[in-house]
């Protein structure tokens, strides 16, 4: 008796139509260099499933792209007698430094709130911002100015119906990678919807790193403060000194 109830409500719990993904990506990694400008990285994929393709309601397809996670200091400057100052500060207490949203129809006809809440799929979801000071009464003004900020720098980005989705079973879409990416793991996400509803998830990741005098400048940064913050001052100086130079053969 107890293994026919254990049966019955598996199979009330699992799907109809069991979908799953099966994905690919054009590189699994991106080298940083002094050259660098950007990068795209193409994701595809095809739906495995088992049983015939339900007629309602369509599949939607969402592609996600997170970059390393870390605290953010967001400030706001106000003007006072004549001069720009901090004022309010909001420490975010997780904020990815790159993420993109790709869909395949609008984001808000893709997935609901919950399942949106649940996953943490847009943008404003992405970002955890636990508490804020007793005197900041509208904290949430501090992520939009967030969001704002790193939106116009091409570092948030939000692709509505850029994901193709070919008979319901094979996608595809491109995500740009802006040239000031930080070294690290970003997580990539793929969500097949139904209703609003996620029926299957798939995770990987794409490894950014610093290569060649890019990755040694990165690594002495690190391990060696005081050499770095010495070379940075040497250059700055010849640098300097070099201007002035050519400033004086000019004049001459």
């Amino acid at each position: 008796m107890r293994a026919l109830f254990i049966s019955l409500i598996l199979l009330v719990t699992q799907p109809v139509f069991a979908e799953e993904v099966v994905l690919g990506l054009s590189k699994d990694q991106v080298s940083i260099n002094t050259n660098f400008d950007g990068s795209e990285i193409l994701i595809f994929g095809a739906v495995k499933r088992e049983e015939p393709i339900p007629t309602d309601p369509p599949l939607q397809v969402i592609v996600t792209v997170a970059g390393p996670f870390e605290p953010v200091v967001v400030r706001r400057k106000e003007k006072r007698l004549g001069i720009w100052i901090n004022t309010d500060a909001v420490e975010v207490d997780s904020a990815p430094g790159f993420y993109a949203v790709s869909s395949s129809t609008l984001l808000g006809m893709s997935v609901t709130e919950t399942e949106d809440q649940r996953h943490e799929i847009s943008i404003p979801r992405a970002i955890r911002s636990v508490g804020a000071p007793m005197n900041i009464t509208n904290s949430e003004s501090f992520t939009e100015a967030l969001i704002r900020i790193k939106t116009a720098s091409n570092q948030y980005q939000l692709n509505e119906g850029t994901v193709s989705v070919d008979e319901e079973t094979l996608f595809r879409t491109a995500i740009k990678l802006p040239a000031a990416l930080t070294e690290g793991d970003y997580q990539t996400r793929i969500f097949l919807t139904r209703g609003g509803e996620v029926v299957s998830k798939y995770e990987t990741s794409i490894y950014v790193r610093k290569v060649g005098m890019e990755r040694w400048l990165y690594t002495l940064s690190r391990e060696n403060a005081f050499l770095y913050g010495l070379m940075s001052l040497a250059i700055a100086i010849a640098a300097g000194w070099g201007a002035s130079a050519i400033f004086s053969a000019f004049r001459r």
